[in-house]
């Protein structure tokens, strides 16, 4: 079944979404996209959901596309804009989009659309064991999944170039020293660590951290001064939230803030 290949795991305040296919290491196929969208228009439409982590089964994080799910067949020409534009894109945006803080725990090797799958996450940590590797080369292919804008801004234009070019693994303790993930854990801390990211980002105030999000994500194609005017606009918006009266509230108050999370439709 389609539900089977993304295992959602409900906790208090927060989701924990599973790739489910673990003996082709997680690699994407069109039901794989299907149940991930799906899990996560889920936890978006959930309210009192407030923060998420990604992950996956198994010994690997995600290998990216699966090449015998049709995307190619020997004697034809594919048109592999297609499923670019059907799944990735989208995929893409909805993480980058999605009103809340989206934790990555990598459990292992994160190739191509899956190593980028990772990065397009708002918070990233990763096994010492895990790997993250930008395959597309070796098959002729250009990186996707938001692979061209965000590696440059993560780790620099020399090493986004080498990265895309060589196709050679790197390992999670170089990834976090080049800034490209957030922290390296023990792999059987893993999950531990991920769960109290989540546990105190759902605690946080959630449509606070979505501005947040979007401020930043502006920022790289913005001038000075359109950001400028983005953090104005968007502070105006914050200021306006009852978690802003709660913060301050409580500063005053000299007690822990109770944030109210995400705002009832």
């Amino acid at each position: 079944m389609v539900s089977d290949l993304v295992l959602t795991d409900i906790r208090a305040g927060y989701r924990v979404l599973t790739l489910n296919r673990p003996d082709r290491l997680n690699s994407f196929s069109a039901d794989l996209h299907a149940a991930l969208m799906a899990a996560l228009i889920a936890a978006e439409q959930d309210k009192s959901c407030r923060a998420l982590i990604l992950t996956g089964a198994g010994r690997g994080f995600c290998a990216g596309q699966d090449l015998s799910d049709g995307v190619f067949t020997p004697g034809e020409t594919p048109d592999l804009s297609a499923p670019i534009e059907k799944f990735y894109n989208p995929l893409v945006r909805k993480l980058r989009g999605i009103p809340m803080p989206v934790v990555c725990a990598v459990n292992g090797v994160a190739a191509g659309a899956g190593a980028n799958l990772a990065l397009a996450c708002d918070i990233v940590i990763a096994a010492r064991s895990a790997k993250f590797i930008q395959a597309f080369a070796k098959l002729g292919l250009v990186p996707d999944t938001g692979g061209t804008w965000l590696l440059p801004r993560l780790v620099g234009g020399a090493r986004a170039r080498a990265l895309a070019m060589l196709a050679e693994p790197i390992s999670a303790e170089r990834a976090e020293t080049w800034g490209m993930i957030w922290k390296v854990v023990e792999d059987s801390d893993l999950m531990a660590e991920g769960h109290a990211l989540a546990a105190s980002l759902a605690t946080q105030p959630t449509d606070g951290l979505a501005l947040i999000k979007q401020a930043l994500d502006a920022s790289e194609t913005n001038t000075l001064d359109a950001q400028l005017d983005l953090e104005r606009e968007l502070q105006g918006r914050a200021g306006r939230s009852a978690d802003y009266a709660e913060g301050v509230t409580a500063f005053l108050e000299r007690r822990a803030p109770r944030f109210v999370g995400r705002a009832k439709d």
